[in-house]
């Protein structure tokens, strides 16, 4: 039994897109999804501790619990939480990605990119 963790934006159209990406590509048979209104940006920036925490406390549980063989941030067109077009969101997520690699660095990290067809992609970070 295998988890995949993914970061994701609380939009719940963006949710099955990534399950599904991350299911097929690491066959996972379980995902952990965190979510949080544009968390891309919110771990970018870290402009809000006390959601920054929540994040990083679910990450560990994940890892800690679940053994996840790896965690995922997305980013996504059209996010109410975190506005901004694909580069916005490749670069925060980019960034994102650098941060949670600080915190745990012996876990795979990737980024995706979520599009206006709400399909998923690997981002080049």
């Amino acid at each position: 039994m295998s988890y995949y963790t993914v970061v994701n934006c609380m939009d719940g159209r963006v949710q099955r897109p990534a399950l599904d990406y991350l299911t097929e590509r690491f066959g996972a048979d379980y995902i952990d999804s965190i979510t949080e209104s544009g968390a891309n940006g919110v771990l970018a920036r870290r402009e809000d501790p006390a959601l920054v925490d929540s994040i990083l406390r679910k990450v560990t549980l994940s890892i800690k619990k679940h053994q996840t063989i790896g965690i995922a941030v997305a980013g996504h067109h059209d996010c109410a939480g975190n506005p901004g077009d694909k580069e916005h969101q490749n670069r925060d997520t980019t960034e994102a990605i650098r941060f949670l690699h600080e915190r745990f660095p012996d876990t795979p990290l990737i980024g995706l990119w979520i599009d206006e067809q709400w399909t998923c992609e690997e981002i080049n970070v």
